[in-house]
């Protein structure tokens, strides 16, 4: 973990405002516009947004337990935010402002403009894309809720752009809206299989980019000709198989009470052949796990087509690629669920739910620059330090 160095700040209570850096969290948040009536508000939209950050950042998930935080700090957090008046919004109203007075297309972008300009952020070159839907958006009776689809570095632990899927639509039209957000040129991009499709290959090539994507039966023509090729060739008595170009990679790990070996077996035979826009490869990845208390196997296998060329990815790098797309689960998705609790919170006012999404991705991504690998534990850190976590507010200190 990075160490952490406060930054000695000097806080100005006169009636002119106080002091923070232009490049800071705070500063970038200004820039968000308030979708409320101008006339009679009582929380500036900026204070709120301020006030659930620094909340989240010492433990608070739900709004209740946020309001509260806020009410028993009132008077540091007026003096450090230069508050006229010491805050004490109710749970309510901070749930009608995160539902109705934030304008969401720019709230995404203000933050990932944030994340974008710090040093260094967006070197790593994979992208993973993945939905996730809010749980605690979907009503007794129905089966839909708040999903969302979002563009996540795993070597960063950041996710640079984020999308709402419609409720009557899939991923597979909201993929094209998220990589318009961005920079494709040298990333190498992965998703499930639902995203395997045609115009999303080429937007990410013909944008810079190379995909890597699983195939399975919703491209059922593509699908039966990678098997065909992997599959054990069937030889006259005296004569040997065909010469193939296979290369393959083997990987065995330890963990979690169970040992995994990944054996990936990749090819460029099918190219020019195969009618996928700009394939160049395609692979076979089997995975084998065993339970070591039980001692159970269980085996599965999955084929994959690339844009990379066997110059730029063979088979130990694809082999990397494909076991890195799953950091947006245990990076992200777990994190958000577990840690941040996000399926539990009930927040359904206006697109309220959607907005704590963007702030626990805010949340996750300032432990991730601070090199925290535990978010429980930064979180017990801010708990006890509110003058660290008004730096990082209020400066550009990561």
């Amino acid at each position: 973990m990075k160490k952490y160095t406060p930054i000695s700040f000097e806080i100005n209570l006169c009636p002119e405002g106080f002091v923070f850096d232009v490049h800071s969290l705070i500063a970038a948040l200004m820039g968000l516009k308030d979708l409320r009536d101008a006339r009679g508000l009582r929380y500036a939209l900026v204070t709120v947004l301020v006030l659930v950050i620094l909340a989240k950042l010492a433990g608070e998930d739900f709004l209740r337990g946020i309001a509260q935080w806020i009410k028993e700090r009132q008077v540091p957090l007026a003096g450090v935010l230069g508050l006229a008046k010491a805050p004490a919004p109710y749970y309510t109203t901070l749930g009608r402002i995160l539902g109705h007075a934030v304008d969401l297309t720019q709230f995404e972008q203000i933050v990932r403009a944030f994340f974008t300009r710090l040093p260094g952020a967006g070197h790593t070159v994979h992208i993973a894309l993945d939905g996730k839907t809010l749980r605690g958006t979907i009503l007794a009776g129905q089966t839909h809720g708040v999903h969302l689809l979002a563009a996540y570095f795993p070597g960063e632990c950041l996710v640079f752009a984020q999308v709402e899927v419609g409720q009557k639509e899939n991923e597979i039209p909201a993929a094209p809206r998220v990589l318009e957000m961005l920079d494709l040129r040298g990333k190498i991009v992965t998703g499930d299989a639902l995203l395997t499709q045609r115009k999303i290959s080429i937007q990410i090539v013909e944008g810079g980019g190379e995909y890597v994507f699983p195939v399975k039966e919703n491209q059922p023509q593509l699908l039966a000709d990678i098997q065909t090729l992997f599959a054990p060739e069937k030889c006259v008595k005296g004569f040997s198989p065909a010469t193939k170009d296979f290369r393959t990679e083997e990987k065995i790990e330890k963990g979690h009470g169970r040992i995994e070996k990944r054996t990936l077996t990749v090819s460029r035979e099918l190219k020019g052949y195969v009618d996928w826009p700009y394939a160049e490869q395609v692979f076979k990845l089997e995975r084998e796990f065993k339970q070591m208390n039980s001692g159970k196997i269980t085996h599965e296998v999955v084929y994959g087509i690339t844009s990379l060329t066997a110059k730029e990815a063979g088979a130990k790098r694809l082999l990397e690629i494909t076991r890195g797309h799953w950091g947006i689960e245990s990076g992200l998705h777990y994190r958000r669920d577990v840690t941040l609790h996000e399926d539990r919170c009930r927040v359904r006012t206006g697109h309220a739910a959607h907005a704590v999404a963007v702030i626990n991705n805010l949340v996750l991504g300032l432990f991730a620059r601070l090199g925290y690998t535990s978010a429980p534990e930064a979180r017990r850190h801010f708990a006890a330090h509110l003058d660290e976590a008004v730096n990082l507010v209020l400066r550009c200190s990561i």
